[in-house]
């Protein structure tokens, strides 16, 4: 292997690539419907949804940190701005910004009891999901909140409003992920701020030495995870007219899957947003792929264990191999 190809084996971008392309060309052998017009805006307009939660949960895993309470809040933003909104209660802009106020305040709070107490990140937002979900439930009594007339808001047309580009119809929520992706892949190849999340992942002890705020980013990336899963939700909410108190459920583990798909470190230090982008890309392409081709939607779990073991095991011999200088 050249000097070149083994620069580019390396990269954690490879393996999600290479993935990426053979599982498209697997799809569209067996059923071409897969890469037509209407197929390909139908999966854009849900993955980039998903995919905003991704792109936060990168840095937060880089650092070293989970939050388990993403599919909750992507639940609870939308039931939380829709009920001011149909109350009378407030405007949908001043409900919308309320409700990212509040995604940012509760995941400011799981930062606090990580970074403060030291509790892990797993069991803080295992309970802070809870009660976000709880909270939710309570508030509805379970049903799904009034969102059929958001389509007559420039606020709702901001968000998600939808044009064509050529055939294809898409939605503003994909111009605001690739936004988010940019902007947070600088962020975390090109700044100072960068540097220090991959410190505070790889090694907290030594970062603090070298004067690394550690807890201070780790609380930012909390924020910032908890502002993105409110967001997205409110998205969803409006591109599908539902406020569903129970959306979002088990999205969690599929961010998390998304993203250690893409390569980022399960203890943290290493994390890359093209990787998740792919990542993203490959799990939701899959449970697309594997409907239009027949295989019940309940088997999505097994191919989602399968691909995650077999990249885990990818990323491992590539690692070795690197080390070794082969």
């Amino acid at each position: 292997m050249t000097a070149f190809a083994k620069r580019i084996a390396a990269k954690p971008e490879f393996g999600p690539c290479v993935l990426l392309v053979a599982m498209v060309l697997v799809f569209y052998q067996l059923n071409p419907a897969f890469l037509s017009v209407r197929n390909i805006g139908n999966t854009l307009a849900f993955t980039v949804e998903l995919g905003l939660i991704a792109l936060a949960m990168t840095l937060l895993m880089t650092a070293g940190e989970f939050d388990l309470s993403v599919g909750s809040l992507f639940g609870f933003c939308p039931v939380l701005m829709w009920t001011l909104y149909n109350t009378g209660t407030t405007s949908m802009e001043l409900g919308f910004a309320i409700a990212l106020l509040t995604a940012t305040v509760i995941g400011l709070i799981s930062g606090l009891f990580v970074t403060r107490l030291k509790i892990p990140s797993f069991l803080v937002t295992l309970g802070m999901l809870l009660v976000v979900r709880g909270t939710a439930l309570f508030v509805t009594s379970g049903f799904p909140q009034r969102t059929w007339n958001a389509r007559d808001l420039w606020l709702a047309e901001l968000l998600v409003g939808d044009f064509k580009v050529g055939g294809l119809r898409l939605h503003m929520s994909l111009l605001w992920f690739l936004l988010a992706a940019v902007l947070l892949g600088l962020l975390l190849t090109r700044t100072r701020t960068g540097n220090w999340i991959q410190a505070a992942g790889g090694n907290p002890s030594a970062a603090r030495a070298r004067g690394v705020k550690v807890d201070g980013t780790k609380l930012k990336l909390f924020a910032l995870s908890g502002a993105m899963a409110g967001f997205a939700g409110i998205v969803s909410s409006i591109r599908t007219a539902a406020a569903n108190p129970n959306s979002g459920t088990g999205y969690e583990l599929e961010v998390i899957a998304m993203v250690v798909i893409g390569g980022t470190a399960l203890g943290g230090g290493r994390g890359t947003i093209i990787s998740t982008v792919l990542g993203i890309f490959i799990l939701r392409l899959m449970r697309n792929g594997i409907v239009l081709v027949g295989v019940p939607g309940l088997a999505y779990n097994i191919f989602i264990g399968a691909i995650i073991l077999g990249m885990m095991a990818l990323h491992s011999w590539l690692d070795r191999r690197h080390q070794e200088g082969r």
